[in-house]
């Protein structure tokens, strides 16, 4: 049996003399199955989430919240969960309670116990991990890199806000411009056309935001300057528009398209990829056309009333998202899903069954199971209560019931 852990009020963590671990799956508190627990990995962190306390169960099976420290009775507790990196996806969320009303900050919090006398975490491996290790970012060049392409591009707007959110946000596909290498973002548009629920860059519930929303514009050749330096540089390059502190970037599709084909004159090398909801189709349509060669779509549910839910879409619906897939696909253009998984819904009988139907239907190339991070309570509010099978069943369906299709975590290069 997986002990259940809970961490003090400085934060240090402890593994409980005798309560069990549990997880959270929807609205259920379940224990963990051994093959949804994997030992925590390279690159996790282990995390005392604030405001929420610690759920275990007792002997019996039942269980209970523990509130004070059982080696200091007056000491309060505080619940814990892993930060998983890229490349994991999660099995369960941590099994706790809201203290004094408490709304969980937008974090990707997994469950964790303890055995063997080490810490295990309820994740599953589903990507290859290493270029998105913590070990590659960070480093102690990195305020050098940024300046020295700061110096290189003295009026390049999108290069400061590349800095900023490398050196305040820790963003790994900002400082992948910097490091030259792999996927690197390219934000230009701060407009969206969705107030989805899970925003990350615009708070739409009651708990901040992680990072703030762009705020200047670009123009063309900033773009295609960036964008054709670093395919021209990085090894296995990517340049992705769309990321965490952008809006859709479809919707400035008047600007990208002829970025787009400028960069595949002045190079063929890497592969340029949008993150984006797919649902200005007109404008992906410009941008397919001019070139580009991936597209991630995001999407909460392949049904229209729980994608309404999360996605809240402003005059677009969940058909024209099909609409735009099946217009790249005719066009050689790679699909991916940005699938936003949450155990105990994502992984529900009808959830499952519309994923295979959709994928089969529009030929997704690769299926990204991406964790949401969500307070569960603000979730699933709204939506019908129903049981999960469990992410692992979701994960072997999708493997055994669809074709052509690969499962990963994030983008990989076409070219």
């Amino acid at each position: 049996m997986f002990l259940a852990v809970y961490a003090d009020q400085a934060g240090r963590i402890y593994e409980h003399p005798h309560l069990g671990m549990l997880g959270r799956s929807g609205n259920a508190w379940v224990e963990p199955l051994p093959e949804e627990m994997i030992p925590l990995p390279q690159g996790a962190s282990l995390v005392s989430i604030p405001g929420f306390l610690p759920v275990g169960m007792k002997s019996d099976g039942s269980p209970t919240v523990l509130q004070t420290n059982p080696y200091e009775r007056s000491s309060p507790v505080q619940a814990v969960a892993a930060l998983m990196p890229q490349g994991f996806t999660r099995t369960l969320l941590p099994a706790c309670v809201s203290h004094e009303n408490a709304v969980m900050p937008l974090m990707g919090y997994a469950a964790v116990g303890f055995l063997d006398n080490q810490f295990w975490v309820a994740a599953v491996q589903s990507d290859e991990h290493r270029k998105w290790d913590p070990q590659f970012y960070n480093g102690d060049d990195l305020p050098q890199r940024v300046n020295d392409f700061v110096q290189r591009f003295p009026e390049n707007r999108i290069i400061r806000q590349l800095a900023y959110c490398s050196l305040e946000y820790n963003c790994f596909t900002a400082q992948n411009i910097f490091y030259q290498r792999w996927e690197g973002g390219i934000p230009t548009f701060n407009q969206c056309n969705a107030n989805c629920i899970g925003c990350i860059s615009e708070s739409h519930v009651p708990t901040d935001s992680p990072q703030k929303r762009l705020i200047q514009s670009t123009s063309v050749q900033e773009v295609v300057e960036l964008g054709s330096f670093h395919l021209q540089h990085a090894p296995e390059g990517i340049i992705s528009f769309g990321q965490g502190c952008e809006g859709d970037p479809s919707l400035n599709a008047a600007q990208l398209a002829p970025a787009i084909e400028q960069i595949r004159r002045i190079t063929a090398q890497g592969t340029i990829n949008i993150n984006t909801n797919a649902g200005y189709t007109k404008g992906l349509i410009q941008m397919v056309d001019a070139g580009l060669d991936a597209i991630r779509v995001t999407m909460f549910s392949a049904r229209e009333a729980a994608y309404q839910y999360y996605h809240r879409p402003k005059q677009y619906t969940l058909q024209d998202v099909f609409h735009t897939i099946d217009y790249a696909k005719q066009h050689g253009v790679r699909v991916s899903v940005n699938a936003l998984v949450f155990p105990g819904f994502t992984d529900r009988e009808s959830e499952i069954t519309a994923w295979m139907d959709f994928v089969e239907a529009h030929a997704i190339d690769l299926f990204q199971l991406r964790n949401l991070n969500m307070d569960p309570d603000w979730l699933l509010k709204g939506l019908p209560n129903e049981e999960g099978l469990g992410i692992l069943t979701l994960i072997a369906a999708l493997q055994e019931n669809t074709t052509g299709m690969a499962l990963g975590s994030y983008t990989h290069p076409v070219r």
